[in-house]
């Protein structure tokens, strides 16, 4: 039996947009590139989200998958293909660069996927060709992608992969232009694919302003306009993303009328929030996780006896107390709790002593020195960075470790934590499709060869937790897959990986004029389909 999934009932009554007004958006970081294949970072997909569409999406303020750029799909009996009907129309964004002499089709897919997959591609090793999500997720999986006509693909799979679907909506995975990509490669510059983008989506990059602001216009038109899709629709005259780092500066800009849109202002401004007259806060159940880890590539790590003693030195309830303002829940568990596969474990006993006799143990009674990564812009999963650092930086003197805190500008700290420079490394990640193995495949596991995911900054392989990972992602049982995730989280668990933090609900501030805005709960909150009045 085939299973297919078809873009009939999102097909709304829409003739041509009708534009009005600037969406003023305040971001908490920088777009570290500008092509998604090159990052994981949410700060970075929300930039880009705008501007690339995916084969298929996770639905606006929901869980399912939904056609996008493909129109329709199907299944294999034994579930090792999955064929792509595209939808046709698609024009390709104009810039002042490139202008498209055709529209959408297969060969664009078949460049994306070719780039990520053929060490031998023109475009592979362009701008450091390290392919995050693909790497981590498909890479493996993935036996070939086939052109079947100019509107069909098919991908095989060497084995049955339950969240396929789910990782082709990942942000990482969107498609990009075959054409523009030969124009740059035949005029020698083909590094500035990553940096100048085309896309579909339903705005195009008019300006960016290192690390201060990113201006965006309509793209009038993009397939959602066309095709009468409201919710793909852009529907102002521009977007101008502010960088911000600090939240309490997100939120007075917000105040002040100067940004629309402000994301994750700190939670303790929320009774502020609430009290204008201009303002909502709105709640996202957003699925995160962040945690502390070790980087085994140090000695000192290696010791199970210096994890557990530094573990069991943090007090963690006071810690998410303060840093989650009272709204954060304390958990043990790397799969969020609300989540199918969390497993139920508590948060590690705080018990100094223990952690004293630890490190007596392992050898440095006379105490240790560490370096501690904090977070610099405020996520969901981490709202203040820079506090719990300092909560664990005092904690752990009490034990005689002399904790550094470290941090740097996002996109910098993104790329040394990838590095392994951190020693103990905050870090964490937020959730794109609904299926609880992202995060542990994206930060827990290494590849046969014994390379970590690019996100496992601690570089922690362990044999029987990727094992456990890759039986649950070949079946389909959602039953079992949950017992098996339950048991690779004891794994790290017992093994002290990782620190994990609680986490809390995303907040955002929105402007009450703003209408039709809906914060993503799995992947990137779009721009299209908002109106100002």
């Amino acid at each position: 039996m085939k299973k297919m999934i078809a873009a009939g009932a999102m097909m709304a009554g829409l003739a041509t947009p009708a534009f009005a007004g600037t969406l003023t958006v305040c971001l908490e970081g920088a777009p570290e590139t500008f092509n998604p294949q090159l990052t994981s970072s949410g700060t970075t997909s929300t930039v880009l989200g705008q501007i690339y569409d995916g084969l298929v999406a996770v639905e606006r303020g929901g869980s399912q998958i939904e056609p996008a750029l493909a129109q329709s799909w199907t299944v294999s009996e034994d579930g090792l293909t999955y064929t792509f009907k595209l939808r046709q129309g698609v024009k390709w964004q104009t810039t002042a660069d490139f202008t498209p002499t055709r529209e959408f089709n297969a060969d664009d897919v078949m460049f994306t996927f070719d780039r990520m997959t053929d060490d031998a591609h023109p475009y592979h090793s362009v701008n450091g060709g390290n392919y995050i999500t693909f790497g981590t997720k498909l890479a493996g999986a993935l036996e070939s992608v086939e052109k079947i006509d100019d509107y069909t693909v098919a991908f095989k799979l060497k084995a049955p992969l339950a969240p396929f679907t789910g990782i082709m909506a990942h942000g990482s995975l969107k498609i990009t232009s075959a054409e523009y990509a030969e124009q740059l490669l035949a005029a020698g510059t083909p590094e500035l694919f990553d940096r100048n983008p085309v896309g579909t989506g339903p705005f195009q990059l008019q300006a960016y302003q290192t690390d201060a602001v990113v201006r965006l216009l309509p793209f009038a038109q993009t397939w959602g306009a066309e095709q009468g899709i409201a919710q793909n629709t852009p529907m102002v005259d521009a977007i101008i993303m502010a960088i911000s780092a600090d939240a309490s500066v997100r939120v007075q800009r917000a105040l002040a009328g100067e940004c629309l849109i402000s994301f994750y202002p700190n939670l303790a401004d929320a009774p502020l929030i609430e009290q204008s007259e201009a303002l909502d806060l709105v709640v996202a159940q957003v699925a995160s996780s962040g945690f502390l880890t070790f980087n085994f590539n140090m000695e000192k790590f290696q010791d199970i006896r210096v994890r557990q003693a530094l573990a069991h030195a943090i007090n963690m309830e006071p810690l998410v107390e303060v840093v989650f303002n009272g709204m954060g829940h304390v958990t043990g568990a790397v799969v969020p709790p609300a989540f199918w596969g969390s497993a139920d474990l508590p948060a590690y006993e705080y018990d100094p002593e223990k952690a004293k006799q630890l490190l007596a143990e392992a050898g440095y009674a006379d105490g240790l020195e560490v370096q501690l990564w904090a977070v610099p812009v405020a996520r969901p999963y981490m709202p203040n960075g820079r506090r719990a650092a300092e909560m664990v930086q005092a904690d752990w003197a009490e034990i005689g470790v002399n904790a550094e805190i470290v941090t740097y500008e996002w996109a910098e700290y993104i790329q040394r934590a990838r590095a392994f420079e951190a020693e103990v490394g905050m870090f964490g990640g937020i959730y794109d499709f609904p299926d609880p193995s992202q995060i542990p495949n994206n930060y827990f596991t290494c590849d046969a060869a014994g390379t970590p995911s690019p996100s496992n900054i601690g570089a922690w392989c362990n044999e029987d937790f990727i094992a456990i990972m890759a039986e649950a992602g070949a079946i389909t049982d959602q039953d079992k897959r949950a017992e098996l995730y339950v048991q690779a989280q004891q794994i790290l668990y017992d093994d002290y990986a990782g620190v994990m933090f609680g986490g809390a609900d995303q907040q955002m501030v929105v402007a009450k004029n703003v209408d039709g805005f809906v914060p993503a709960i799995f992947g990137t909150s779009r721009m299209s389909g908002v109106t100002v009045d």
